[in-house]
């Protein structure tokens, strides 16, 4: 098993794996990013599956690259007898879903040792072994099938399948494995070669159209391209991340399943993509957002599944270990089913910046915002589980509240901007009342802060956020005692925490590392507030802690040095385009600048 930050990602926009420096794919999920894996090492052992390609001698030098704007990793290893690369890629899905891995020599001859263990069921389900008529390997299992198809002699030991097989420079081996439905025919070999060609223009030209110009080109592509691997094609929706239970502390118990679409991430996502130039997949987000809320606003969740599935039932995988032993291995998501106010303002958020950015909204959308808003009026008052799904009773988080006031908000600018049919005067009315309430419940005259809930002492780095949405303009004292506030108290190491820690229990101290989206909110933030040596330095300090092909987790633990959390994250990717561009506009006006959220 790896650190976290050791691994690489390929995927087919629909599902990915995550690929080691050692050369193992140790994660993979067939056929989609939420269902079972078939190489579960990641969260147990060799065991529980695995496909590692490597030099059988020790390696002296390793190292390795995605090929310039593409998702094709390129792994080189060097040994005393010469050097080898593994080119591994998924070429975006056709027919079927493939992992295509080329073992190219560049100097000398390297001895090979391929070691594949096929573990249905998340690690737990061995499969049924066979040969085919034309010796490619096929692996079935229930309602799973995957065949092995190389020119490499392989065979059974101790059910696992192994080769060994030697490369010499110039010369390719290629294996490519692919998955399909058991109860239908194999699926046609592809031609690994051509693949890798159709893959790599598929990249470059996705990558073409982004219109980003700023002083970040290549970590806002990459970030760009990393989001884009996390978009399930056929429904537009975009996971949070396409792993499960990684943990929030190392051995901890804080692990969570995130191959899910979060709403809370809806206009984050809009706006890092409108303002990258790819308003293609926006408007694909979007309609997968329209169609996941649609029905009875009360029934709202805060996320959905790929296709906009509702029940993601939380259960426990007893059978892995865990990430270095971090307990409990967790599949669905229990939160799903939380009362969070915050989403009613990201879902209305999302519809307003569609609008401002003139993407191609449905006719229902209006229709359905309307509904929410009916619903928000009676619930805005309430209780719930705030923007970190906090389980437990609930309280009057000052972000929920702030979001239902911008719920109003939008839906005003919405009728007003683009002459929307609604009870305008009734929604400034509100829009008024939840100002008032958060202004005199939620902010401490003693702290001269913003708290994390009405009569709390204490702060979360959601509260960032608040001159970011226009609640309040960044000049206002209250926001820059907030600033100070959260600088003073949720700041370890140069990093933001989530939570003050004199929120958390004896238990929760350090139960977590910095959260590095709330690290870059905080830049955001010193953007509107015209100090941006200080945004700079913010952004530069994430940017340092990504992994060598820079891809970045949730979390980061500064006394370890150690990337935590699901990876690739897609909240903190898509918070690092948008204070590139922040940072970017800041510094060089433009003639067109930025969609801000605050419009």
């Amino acid at each position: 098993m790896s650190r976290i930050e050791h691994y690489g990602l390929i995927g087919d926009c629909e599902t990915a794996a995550l690929v080691g420096l050692d050369g193992s794919i140790d994660w993979l999920c067939w056929p989609a990013f939420d269902s079972e894996a078939c190489f579960a090492a990641l969260l147990g052992s060799r065991q529980n599956g695995r496909w590692r390609i490597a030099p059988e001698k020790e390696v002296t030098q390793s190292s390795r690259r995605y090929r310039d704007n593409t998702l094709i990793l390129e792994t080189k290893f060097e040994t005393e007898d010469g050097a080898v690369a593994i080119i591994d890629f998924m070429p975006p899905r056709a027919k079927a879903s493939d992992v295509v891995r080329l073992v190219r020599g560049i100097k000398g001859t390297v001895k090979m040792r391929m070691d594949l263990v096929i573990r249905f069921g998340t690690g737990a389900d061995i499969p049924w072994v066979k040969r085919t008529e034309d010796g490619a390997l096929l692996a079935i299992c229930g309602p799973d099938l995957v065949v092995l198809r190389t020119p490499v002699h392989v065979r059974g030991e101790d059910m696992t399948t192994v080769a060994d097989f030697d490369v010499s420079e110039g010369k390719t081996i290629p294996f490519v494995f692919t998955y399909g439905a058991s109860h239908l025919p194999l699926p046609d070999p592809i031609d690994p070669a051509q693949a890798l060609q159709d893959t790599e223009k598929f990249w470059l030209d996705w990558c073409s159209r982004c219109t980003y110009e700023g002083d970040y080109s290549d970590l806002v592509m990459r970030s760009l391209i990393t989001l884009k691997a996390l978009t399930y094609g056929p429904t537009g929706g975009i996971v949070a991340a396409p792993t499960t239970s990684l943990p929030e502390k190392l051995g901890g118990a804080r692990n969570w399943d995130y191959r899910y679409c979060w709403l809370r991430d809806a206009t984050f996502t809009l706006l890092a993509l409108m303002n990258s130039g790819y308003t293609e997949e926006a408007s694909d987000w979007h309609g997968w957002l329209l169609r996941a809320a649609a029905g009875d606003p009360a029934h709202i969740q805060i996320m959905y599944g790929i296709h906009g599935r509702r029940r993601l039932l939380e259960w426990e995988a007893r059978w892995l270990p865990g990430y270095e032993g971090a307990q409990p291995v967790r599949v669905g998501n229990a939160a799903h089913a939380q009362l969070q106010l915050d989403v009613y303002g990201e879902l209305m958020d999302a519809f307003h910046q569609s609008r401002v950015a003139k993407l191609k909204l449905d006719d229902e959308s209006w229709d359905l915002e309307c509904a929410v808003l009916d619903h928000l009026a009676e619930v805005w008052d309430q209780p719930d589980h705030g923007i970190w799904e906090a389980r437990g009773k609930g309280r009057h988080y000052v972000f929920s509240k702030v979001m239902t006031w911008l719920a109003f908000d939008r839906g005003i600018k919405g009728a007003e901007q683009f002459g929307l049919k609604a009870p305008v005067d009734r929604w400034k009315e509100l829009r008024d009342i939840i100002f008032r309430d958060v202004c005199e419940k939620g902010f401490n005259v003693g702290l001269n802060s913003f708290v994390v809930s009405y009569g709390a002492e204490w702060f979360d780095a959601s509260l960032l956020l608040l001159p970011a949405v226009g609640f309040l303009p960044s000049s206002d004292p209250r926001i820059r005692g907030t600033i100070a506030a959260v600088e003073r108290h949720l700041m370890r190491d140069g990093f933001v925490m989530r939570h003050d820690p004199r929120q958390l229990s004896a238990e929760q101290q350090g139960d977590e590392g910095a959260f590095l989206a709330c690290t870059l909110w905080l830049a955001d933030a010193c953007v509107l507030c015209g100090e941006i040596d200080k945004a700079q330095a913010l952004f530069d300090r994430v940017v340092g802690v990504a992994n060598d092909l820079g891809l970045l987790a949730e979390e980061f633990d500064p006394r370890a040095g150690r990337q935590t959390g699901n990876f690739p994250q897609a909240l903190t990717h898509i918070a690092l385009v948008n204070t590139a561009h922040n940072l970017s506009n800041a510094k060089h006006a433009k003639d067109k600048p930025a969609i801000q959220r605050s419009k």
